[in-house]
């Protein structure tokens, strides 16, 4: 499974980058996958992997 965001120790938000696949602060919802039974699968990005693969985060995508 993928970790997705918690709070840190120093208050901070960090979340996880699933395209480098390590930590991110700026890491946001890119897709949702919808499994019939069972837990479905969410893809996070960071910053710099969303702008490197042309990644629109979920809520933006028309």
């Amino acid at each position: 499974m993928t970790p997705q965001s918690s709070t840190s120790t120093s208050g901070k938000a960090t979340g996880w980058c699933d395209w480098h696949v390590g930590p991110s602060e700026t890491a946001v919802l890119i897709d949702v996958i919808e499994q019939g039974s069972g837990p479905g699968i969410t893809w996070f990005a960071c910053a710099p992997c969303r702008e490197q693969r042309r990644l629109v985060p979920y809520g933006d995508a028309d």
